[in-house]
């Protein structure tokens, strides 16, 4: 049971306690010791004896007046479970709590409160056993007036005898499995004051009457469940309600324009639904309603459906200008200008409304909001430069104005702002800055100034911001040598240069960077050595040099045990171990050696000199010229439609491997022993002859160990085909599906870790981006020694630099697209971030998102996010388990963190999701941890 008392514990000892009466306190705690099967500390066997007081007892609580027991705490006693009994009785004291007495009524933005406990009986039980259900019985005890059993695992639906509880004031069933729908007779309970089921999977609707049959309600945090349906009008009858929180769940409809009723409120959470507004309203009318409301400090209305425009009078008149603290509407369809009347809300801390269509500029009267902390107005439209009023901000902690329109010069005065820690001003058209104003900023932790326009150096000054964590400057024109002074800061974690001008030397210094691990210097002009001393940096899980004029030998310790040709790809003179497909390092030679290697040279050029003088003068009438015989020699011969019928035995069945949507694909074996397979487009398909193009414009251009390769291909009227490397494993999906075999976690984790090197290549280690758009099992194939490799590039979509996201009418596979692929045609990374996430949820559960059991609004990602983080691993692939004992722990550790990772990549809006960077680091930090806990268990 862990550190926990059962909840039958504290049912008997009521039920004893009631029986034996105020004489007899001592008998009954006795019984209820009798009743425990193991007492692992022998606490109650040593303490609890008829030799000593029993108020003096470990764990027990008396009145002073009375000397009556009180309270019964065993927490952290290990005790063991006995069986259940039934519940009659009830002490005069009327309190039971199963939970903690410190609740967290709505979510990061609302206040802790303690729960009022009056003459407490109470025990804590944080996790009961699996599968437990909330006893039927507890509907007898007639008293109760407050009833706490959140932070458990009880499953099953809320017991309806619940409603025969006339004296309760609390029910808080938070934070367990809980399903099924609200028993009616709940709304019997007049009395009550908190009503708090938040973090179950409560569905159904709220009646319409809530507002008249439950009066008395203060706190209503219902967020994370699945309830539907309207929000009822009549929760503006609450007089006395002060936390309403709804979010993340399925409500639909409008939201209601009388809440400015309720005077009392302080959080209105409505985030994560899909309501909306009045459509003939200009502009957001439900808010305009919250003016007068004198103490609500924070509005949460992000993730919804809504139509219209901030409105301007939201901050006029009225009290909410003085209370509110926090405005989080993002991604909710607001859209318009941001207006200046917002700056009339003086208290505001907290400003998030990104990811809307706002558009024109960022209002300079936002100067005027002295106590923000936080201004977010990512992912919108918004043009024109970043107003240099917004160093007034003398308490900002975050700006977010990434993914806009915003050009001109960054404002030097940003480096002023002490408080200022975290700065994304990514994928924009912002232009040079020199850095060193910046870095006057000496508490900065996060800078993202990648996709930009900015140029000149990097400025040494960088050193003095020794907090710094993540530094993004990709995608820029930065010049001049990497700053040795970067090795200062002992605490970054990541950070990216590529994409620039940078030259010079890798800096000896970034050994220093024993945090880092992160490290991408890509396409750059830097020269020298790798240093070897970067072996030694503890943390480093990525790196990536490619596309640089770097020289010398690659270290082979610590890091650079574990990385493949990709990191070192574009870099002619460097040397090394054959995985990295480089030339080999050639043998230290001594100083007679060195000489000779200059003469030799010499030598040799003037002998072919006298050859080439000799053989000219010989042959000055031949028509062929060096260089034509030059030329002939780099020719590649192109495959023929005859060579691609003989190598097929004339498109044989036999050499049959596989059909698709768009064609079909074969085994050729050539006349010179080489094995390939063909794939053949169907001409009869008006999609073919696109399909071709675009695969070989993009396979021609891109080149990754886990990439399928093109070889070559064949192009007339009669015959559209690519050659490309034979896979001899065939397609990961009749691997994952065979009954002959079975891939073990490690061989899980390699094959998803080389298609997230892939995609990371795709998206951001390429100079324009590429989106798969079709991630599936069956587009992954595997090579003789089970490296995947990404194919089927028939609708994929490069990305201009100037594009971020492209509308298509190409679909993808049903259960892999991204949501805004299918509703919108809006593709972007973002889209095969989510495709990847459903593979791995795929790869480790075995469960199809097409599978039967998903239907209606219930897919592989909401079944298994009700499932996380508690019960996850009850659908792991028992093929990973079956009938093996060994390293069960650690398989079950690693799958839960690989769902984590999957639930996070497949986020319902592509700004949530992570990048597939990230999903890289994750996912080889996760494998990591596998094989040390495999190591400890072993």
């Amino acid at each position: 049971m862990g550190n926990n008392v059962l909840f039958t514990m504290f049912s008997f000892f009521i039920c004893v306690v009631a029986c034996f009466g105020r004489s007899d306190d001592e008998s009954a705690l006795l019984a209820f010791k009798s009743k425990i099967t193991y007492d692992p500390y022998n606490i109650l066997a040593k303490n609890w004896s008829r030799g000593t007081p029993f108020c003096n007892w470990i764990g027990i609580t008396c009145s002073r007046r009375h000397g009556r027991v009180t309270s019964l705490n065993l927490t952290s006693m290990d005790l063991q479970e006995f069986p259940p009994i039934l519940v009659p009785y009830i002490l005069p004291p009327q309190t039971f709590d199963v939970g903690t007495t410190t609740h967290h009524a709505g979510n990061t933005t609302a206040p802790r409160r303690e729960l009022p406990l009056s003459s407490p009986v109470s025990t804590t039980l944080a996790s009961p056993a699996p599968h437990r259900t909330i006893p039927y019985s507890i509907g007898s005890l007639s008293n109760l007036g407050i009833l706490n059993i959140g932070n458990n695992s009880f499953h099953g639906h809320i017991p309806r005898d619940l409603g025969q509880l006339s004296s309760l004031t609390v029910l808080g069933l938070y934070y367990n499995e809980l399903n099924g729908e609200i028993p009616e007779s709940i709304y019997n309970l007049s009395k009550l004051r908190f009503f708090e089921l938040a973090n179950n999977r409560i569905s159904g609707n709220l009646p319409s009457s809530m507002g008249n049959v439950l009066p008395d309600l203060e706190l209503v945090p219902l967020h994370n469940n699945q309830f539907s349906g309207e929000i009822p009008i009549s929760i503006s009858n609450l007089s006395q309600l002060q936390i309403l929180n709804l979010n993340t769940n399925l409500f639909t409809g409008r939201v209601p324009t009388n809440l400015g009723t309720l005077q009392k409120l302080e959080i209105l959470d409505i985030d994560d639904n899909h309501l909306t507004n009045d459509p003939s309203m200009f502009e957001l009318d439900f808010l305009i309603s919250l003016r007068n409301c004198s103490k609500l400090k924070t509005i949460r209305i992000g993730k919804n459906s809504f139509d219209g425009r901030l409105p301007k009078s939201l901050a006029l008149g009225g009290n909410l200008s003085q209370s509110l603290e926090t405005l989080e509407a993002s991604s909710c369809g607001i859209k318009g200008i941001i207006p200046n009347e917002i700056a009339n809300l003086s208290n505001l801390i907290w400003l998030e409304i990104g990811g809307n269509d706002l558009e024109g500029e960022i209002p300079g009267a936002l100067s005027r909001l002295s106590k923000l902390q936080k201004l977010i107005l990512n992912s919108s439209k918004l043009k024109g430069s970043i107003p240099v009023t917004l160093c007034d901000l003398g308490r900002l902690y975050e700006l977010n104005l990434a993914n806009n329109q915003l050009s001109e010069q960054l404002p030097r005065c940003l480096g002023n702002i002490s408080s200022l820690q975290r700065i994304y001003l990514g994928h924009n058209e912002l232009t040079s800055v020199e850095l060193s104003a910046l870095w006057r900023n000496k508490n900065l932790q996060i800078v993202d100034l990648s996709s930009n326009n900015f140029n000149g150096s990097l400025g040494s000054e960088i050193g003095s911001v020794q907090g710094m964590q993540v530094l993004n400057l990709s995608g820029n024109q930065f010049s001049g040598d990497i700053p040795i002074t970067i090795g200062r800061l002992e605490h970054l974690e990541k950070l990216i240069f590529s994409s620039n001008n940078l030259h010079g030397y890798i800096p000896e210094s970034f050994s220093e960077l024993v945090a880092l691990q992160y490290l991408d210097l890509s396409q750059n002009t830097l020269s020298g050595a790798i240093p070897k001393s970067l072996e030694k940096l503890p943390n480093l899980v990525y790196f990536n040099v490619s596309f640089n004029r770097l020289s010398g030998e690659i270290p082979n310790e610590g890091l650079f045990k574990n990385l493949t040709a990709d990191s070192f790809i574009g870099n002619k003179e460097l040397c090394g171990a054959s995985r990295f497909k480089v030339m080999q390092c050639k043998a230290r030679s001594s100083s007679k050696t060195r000489a000779w290697k200059y003469i030799l040279p010499s030598i040799a050029f003037i002998i072919c000199l006298a050859i080439i003088v000799v053989w000219l003068m010989r042959h000055r009438n031949r028509n062929t010229t060096l260089t034509s015989q030059s030329s002939s020699l780099v020719t590649v011969k192109r495959i023929s439609y005859y060579d691609i019928l003989k190598s097929t035995s004339n498109f044989d069945d036999k050499n049959l491997i596989g059909r698709g949507s768009i064609g079909t694909v074969y085994k050729g074996t050539f006349s010179n022993g080489m094995i390939a397979a063909i794939k053949v487009f169907n001409l009869d398909l008006e999609s073919a002859n696109h399909s071709f193009d675009t695969e070989c414009n993009i396979l021609c251009n891109i080149r990754h160990r886990n990439l399928v390769k093109v070889i070559s291909s064949c192009s007339n009227l009669d015959l559209k085909a690519l050659v490309l490397d034979y896979m001899s494993k065939g397609n990961f999906s009749s691997w994952l599906y065979s009954s002959n075999y079975c891939l073990n976690m490690d061989q899980r984790l390699e094959i998803m870790i080389d298609l997230a090197s892939a995609m990371e290549y795709l998206h951001h280690g390429h100079p324009f981006p590429v989106v798969h758009c079709d991630l599936k099992p069956s587009n992954i194939l595997l090579d003789e020694d089970m490296v995947a490799h990404v194919a089927d590039f028939g609708i994929s979509k490069p990305l201009t630099q100037d594009q971020i996201i492209l509308h298509t009418k190409t679909l993808g596979t049903i259960g892999y697209m991204a949501p805004e692929y299918g509703s919108t045609g809006m593709i972007s990374t973002m889209a095969d971030v989510y495709s990847y996430g459903i593979l791995l949820m795929e790869t480790f559960t075995k469960k199809k998102p097409t599978d039967d059991m998903f239907a209606g609004e219930l897919n592989l990602r909401r079944w298994l996010l009700e499932l996380y983080p508690d019960a996850i691993v009850q659908v792991m692939d028992v093929d990973l388990v079956d009938g093996v004992e060994e390293n069960i722990k650690a398989k079950e550790s690693c799958f839960r963190s690989i769902m984590g990772l999957a639930l996070e990549c497949t986020a319902d809006l592509p700004e949530e999701r992570l990048s597939m960077e990230n999903v890289l680091i994750r996912l080889k930090k996760i494998k990591m941890e596998f094989l040390s806990n495999v190591t400890e268990e072993e």
